[in-house]
């Protein structure tokens, strides 16, 4: 088979069985199981197959026909221009979570020390390490399998990171300059809703924020005074209708408080510098 006709197939089932960007996710399959860029394909179109390729194709389609994300097919997400390793024990990294990173970035210098609550697969923590030279961080996460994904990124991005299993701040050792934390914050009654991707496949601990979608934030906002510098700031990703709600709940304890937007115009960071 040649790979037009393989590309021609995978279009095809991915269509049929619903997939919203069928044409693009057709597309990325075919460069990971083939081995072969848009540019390679235009140039030879027609090149024959070879029969591993073919059915590893044929075996990532049907697996992305069953609604299993893109990023867990191929093991991989861009995120702030690095690639992350991902797999079914963490959230796949979203563009808008790098609004929170951008906006740490402006408030970060050498010689801080960063904690990331909830880190996940650690994009935020080490995307902030990596663009920012002389940080020193540490990111908590309840989950071992997935602290296990954030020390492989580590290591393959080459930053130097602490990673420690715990319930939030629980394992946390002294103070820092900054916290930051995309923890979860979808409503209970929400998540039959979800897009099938993030409903059955990605980990319900790194997505259920309790009935209102707030529990996390309440015990961010409450605990972390305890574990911040002077001034200390903090910086928290929320849902598009939370805002308010959050920037509530900061606002006891913390001066400055504001609501970022992304750029579709949505709440998508509350930040705020602590009281002294």
């Amino acid at each position: 088979m040649t790979l037009s006709g393989l590309l021609r197939e995978g279009r095809e089932a991915l269509q049929a069985a619903g997939i919203p960007e069928w044409d693009l996710d057709a597309w990325y399959l075919l460069e990971y199981a083939a081995h072969c860029t848009k540019n390679e394909y235009f140039l030879r179109p027609e090149k024959e197959v070879l029969p591993q390729e073919k059915q590893l194709y044929r075996t990532l389609i049907r697996k992305r026909s069953a609604h299993i994300p893109l990023q867990y097919l191929t093991g991989s997400q861009e995120f702030m221009g690095l690639s992350f390793s991902v797999d079914e024990n963490v959230l796949i990294p979203r563009q808008d979570t790098e609004i929170l990173v951008e906006e740490a970035l402006r408030a970060l210098g050498s010689g801080m020390r960063v904690l990331d609550v909830c880190t996940g697969s650690g994009c935020i923590l080490l995307s902030l390490l990596k663009l920012c030279a002389g940080l020193e961080g540490t990111g908590t996460d309840l989950s071992e399998k997935a602290l296990q994904v954030a020390g492989e990124n580590a290591r393959r991005l080459g930053v130097e990171a602490s990673f420690v299993q715990g319930d939030l701040f629980e394992p946390g050792s002294g103070k820092y300059d900054c916290i930051v934390s995309n923890p979860p914050y979808i409503a209970s009654r929400e998540g039959a809703a979800l897009m099938e991707e993030v409903r059955d496949h990605e980990p319900r601990m790194a997505l259920d924020g309790g009935e209102d979608g707030l529990y996390f934030y309440r015990k961010i906002a409450a605990q972390s005074p305890k574990y911040l510098n002077d001034r200390g700031r903090i910086f928290l990703e929320i849902g598009f209708d939370q805002g308010e709600a959050v920037a509530g709940l900061l606002a006891p304890g913390f001066d400055e408080v504001r609501i970022v937007q992304d750029l579709a115009g949505l709440d998508r960071v509350v930040c705020g510098i602590l009281r002294s």
